[in-house]
């Protein structure tokens, strides 16, 4: 049989494409990535499997009727298959439609998703590119992965993604770092993913880097495995949402045992003296020391008064783990964290400060330089109305509703069309029964999709499209050294095309097809983007937030080979000379002539901003909040469920493929459970079993084990939600178990971590798995 190989890249690395006669048969790795990931390989069965969308498709009644007939139906309607000419004039029709009658702000593009690894192919930038042709959309702000922060942490040192790209390196802290506290843990299977792909993966051997120089790990974590055996780490299996109460205790036997830099607090930080007031109780009467912490995190006092003496001994790093941020009051964790790490007077230190999210991705932590890499233009939203990203369901039913956002009050308008591209809302927000009744309130919904998701199966309209072993590209993350050529493995089915294909097919149709296209091709876009790469010759990271903006637009271009010459390669690595980074080292050696961008120019422990904003829910320093529900206030049979990212699959994606299937047992999601709550409740290893509360109920597998601590039962997301008629899924999706609300009033992301279950054995037969069967199809095709 011939066999070729392509290069190709998606979120979980790059890998040759192995086709033979003309079939994708494998997913190789790179010769360059010496850690790769297997996740990639999934694509290989999923590519045609019966899931997979071949041809343009409308809901039946929708077509039958008109634009709104039986939103009730969504999910368990048939579908039509039409032509390509037909179904764009369907939509075209619809966008004017709703346009005309209602305003452009009746459009909501959701399109939240994880970055496509392709500069050009990237969904979300090229529906909102259409749409703002149009007249322009709602949009969402921040992301579920940490919108608490993304609001948070620019009132306290003024910037959150620049300190997010550029964090102590793992070099940095091997070579000058002796203990790393990891609340949330380091979880090693976050990192088999990045955003916008990557070349190589290398945060495994940044963390054994740090091990074999002698550095010293503790796990904060309800999960054992949230940091690799390797490290040895000391584990710590705190109440889930209780991290602040554990800081804060730390903070306290730092500061009343005078082991706090005062003299860095008062040169580089504003507002300590409040915060102290309130960290001692001479504000509210309860002082935050370690034996109150120890009845709220059930981790013993001494062991809580230790930590912070060997911290304030010891050059530590203070991490925190993204998922943090979305429990009840997910802004408190990291400004405590940053407030933890100046009370020891490290931050701008080599293997010193905080961590945001060290494992979240591949890149962070890691010594490379920043690219800046071109993009498709998305041109200007006419649209002003935006929400907070994780208020979905609030925004459907809450039409005329005012919330409060970070300092602002937004009115949320009444939409009449919903266009999802590149993401799946039925994996990744929370209480999806909740929501299933929200997404019955739009007139429409249109999704660009490859494979029968949840949300394709719940759309009006269904636009097939293509995979990126489907189409050529080009390659690059802002931080990861690797520019990949991305080639065209297979062709793809004859009726489905690229998002870039569907929308301007639609923009002809609606005169808008020049202005959508400039009158360039798909490989005219690929060559612009390449030619418009460049690259930081320092690391922005070092800079003072002042300075970042002049930084980027001083990047000398990267020195790129040609075209042709690029492409007979197929990638290039950008190599670097640069020191270990040190985040924030400028800002520590000169604060007055590189001041951040704060009001101040320094470190807020306390934010006047924050605090004029009025919030109960959030105060003008980093406090301790009652979380809504968590084993604090459980009752009778109640465990907490931990609901983290899977280790088989970057979110809900290739759910269908052999990886992820291999991870499941008997075609469902495991479950893990501590062998004192199994015992209590007649569970055995491999049982079937229920969860449920007052939201709704999912099928699992139980697996007994040590390594989750009592209370807690821990199942990964991802799984395609499959609900029967009473709404419980039988695969094994936690987010029909969630809450649906807002952090705070200041940041309003996701608080999926702070829920609580019951759990019981499912005596009855156990029910078919039906998510990934497609829907039933009538073909309505003219040919």
């Amino acid at each position: 049989m011939a066999e070729r190989t392509y290069l190709t890249t998606n979120h979980w690395g790059t890998y040759r494409a192995v086709v033979e006669d003309g079939k994708l048969v494998e997913m190789r790795a790179f010769e360059e990535d010496k850690d790769p990931s297997s996740i990639g390989q999934g694509i290989v069965d999923a590519l045609n499997a019966p899931s997979r969308i071949t041809s343009p498709m409308v809901r039946e009644s929708w077509l039958r009727d008109v634009p709104g007939a039986r939103t009730d139906l969504r999910g368990k309607d048939r579908f039509v298959a039409l032509d390509w000419p037909e179904v764009e004039e369907l939509v075209a029709r619809e966008i004017t439609r709703v346009r005309d009658t209602h305003g452009s702000n009746a459009i909501y593009a959701g399109s939240y998703g994880w970055a496509s690894a392709g500069r050009f192919h990237h969904a979300q930038s090229q529906l909102k590119r259409f749409l703002n042709c149009t007249g322009g959309f709602t949009s969402s702000k921040f992301t579920y992965s940490f919108a608490a922060a993304e609001a948070m942490i620019p009132h306290v040192l003024g910037s959150y993604r620049e300190f997010l790209n550029t964090t102590n390196s793992w070099s940095a802290i091997a070579d000058h770092g002796q203990l790393v506290v990891a609340f949330g843990g380091i979880p090693i299977k976050n990192s088999q993913i990045d955003a916008g792909g990557m070349g190589v993966h290398s945060q495994r051997a940044g963390i054994e880097q740090a091990v074999a120089a002698g550095v010293e790990f503790v796990n904060i974590s309800p999960l054992k495995g949230d940091v690799i055996p390797e490290t040895n780490a000391e584990w710590l299996p705190a109440r889930p949402n209780s991290d602040v109460a554990l800081m804060l205790a730390l903070a306290h036997t730092i500061y009343t045992e005078k082991l706090h830099a005062q003299a860095f607090l008062d040169r580089y930080c504003v507002g300590f003296e409040r915060f102290a007031d309130y960290l001692t109780g001479a504000t509210d009467s309860v002082a935050k020391d370690a034996d109150w912490a120890a009845s709220l995190t059930e981790i013993p006092a001494d062991t809580i008064r230790a930590l912070a003496r060997r911290m304030a001994r010891r050059r530590t790093v203070v991490s925190v783990a993204w998922s943090l941020t979305r429990q009840d009051h997910g802004e408190q964790p990291f400004w405590m964290a940053i407030t933890l790490a100046a009370m020891l007077g490290q931050i701008g230190t080599p293997g010193g400060g905080f961590a945001f999210g060290f494992a979240a991705t591949n890149s962070i932590g890691a010594d490379y330089p920043l690219l800046k890499g071109g993009s498709l233009p998305q041109g200007q939203n006419g649209v002003t109305d935006y929400i907070p990203v994780a208020r979905i369901t609030d925004l459907l039913l809450g039409a005329g509703k005012t919330v409060e956002f970070d300092g602002h009050s937004l009115t949320y308008p009444d939409i009449k069309l919903v266009w999802w591209a590149g993401g799946n809302p039925y994996h990744h927000h929370q209480d999806l029964n909740a929501l299933a009744k929200a997404w019955e309130k739009p007139d429409t919904v249109i999704c660009n999709d490859w494979c029968w998701t949840p949300t394709a199966k719940r759309a009006d309209i269904v636009l097939p499209c293509t995979t990126h072993v489907e189409r050529d590209d080009i390659s690059m993350s802002q931080r990861d050294p690797y520019v990949i050529r991305v080639e065209q493995a297979v062709p793809p089915p004859a009726d489905v095309r690229n998002d870039y294909d569907i929308f301007t097919g639609i923009a002809r149709q609606m005169g808008l097809e020049t202005q959508f296209t400039e009158d360039k091709t798909a490989d005219d876009w690929i060559r612009e983007i390449y030619g418009k790469t460049a690259f930081s010759a320092g690391k922005v990271g070092d800079l003072a937030s002042t300075e970042v903006d002049q930084a980027k637009s001083d990047q000398p271009k990267l020195n790129l080979p040609d075209w042709e010459a690029f492409c007979a390669k197929g990638w290039l690595k950008v190599e670097t000379n640069d020191p270990p980074r040190v985040m924030l080292q400028r800002f520590v050696d000169d604060p007055e002539s590189n001041p951040l961008n704060t009001p101040s120019g320094k470190i807020e422990i306390f934010s006047e901003t924050v605090a004029g904003f009025g919030y109960r829910d959030c105060f003008g320093h980093p406090a301790w909040f009652d979380p809504y529900e968590w084993l604090g206030n459980a009752t009778g049979e109640d465990l907490h469920l931990i609901s983290n990212q899977p280790s088989t699959k970057l979110h809900s994606q290739l759910d269908q493929g052999a990886i992820s299937l291999a991870g499941k047992i008997d075609g469902r999601e495991p479950v893990l459970i501590n062998p004192q709550d199994a015992k209590r409740r007649a569970i055995a290893h491999g049982d079937l079993v229920r969860l449920f509360n007052a939201r709704g109920a999912c099928l699992a597998v139980a697996q007994v084990s040590d390594d989750v601590r009592d209370g807690v039962v821990q199942m990964a997301t991802g799984a395609w939600w499959d609900p029967d008629e009473t709404g419980m899924c039988r695969h094994g999706n936690p987010n029909a178990l969630t809450r649906d609300k807002g952090t705070s009033d200041l940041g309003q992301g996701p608080t999926a971590h702070t829920c609580l279950v019951k759990i019981e054995r499912f005596d009855r037969p156990a029910p078919a798995v039906r998510a990934f069967d497609p829907p039933e199809i009538i073909d309505g095709r003219q040919s």
